[in-house]
């Protein structure tokens, strides 16, 4: 069974402790959460999903990211949504490699990766 998949962003829970506190992404919800790393000059596929939306927090100055046709350079801290179908594609612009946190919220699949442009000539779905 597939989970319904959320059109936008999920409310991020900011949870106050005494020594600080820490915002909460997903809570009981099926998810799964992958921290990206892209080396100086490369870039992922410009793809999407059918079975899951993501959100994507930049770790580190460098990434350069495409969410549909709008393409900008992400300063640490940054939150960048992407519904279930949007064209995405995550671009590392510096000169030391960046991370990417990304929760995926839905069934997370390597299977339901569709590809429209591909640096290293992988098919166009899946793997």
């Amino acid at each position: 069974m597939i989970p319904s998949l959320p059109e936008s962003r999920p409310p991020v829970g900011q949870v106050a402790r005494p020594w600080g506190g820490f915002h909460q992404y997903a809570l009981n919800r099926e998810c799964t959460v992958s921290l990206m790393q892209v080396q100086p000059g490369q870039r992922l596929s410009l793809q999407s999903h059918t079975r899951r939306a993501e959100l994507w927090i930049v770790l580190d100055p460098g990434a350069r990211v495409q969410v549909g046709e709008r393409v900008w350079d992400c300063q640490p801290g940054e939150e960048i949504w992407i519904r279930a179908h949007e064209r995405h594609r995550l671009a590392c612009a510096g000169e030391r490699p960046c991370r990417v946190l990304e929760v995926a919220f839905g069934r997370w699949e390597q299977a339901d990766i569709t590809r429209y442009e591909d640096d290293f000539q992988r098919p166009a779905v899946g793997e």
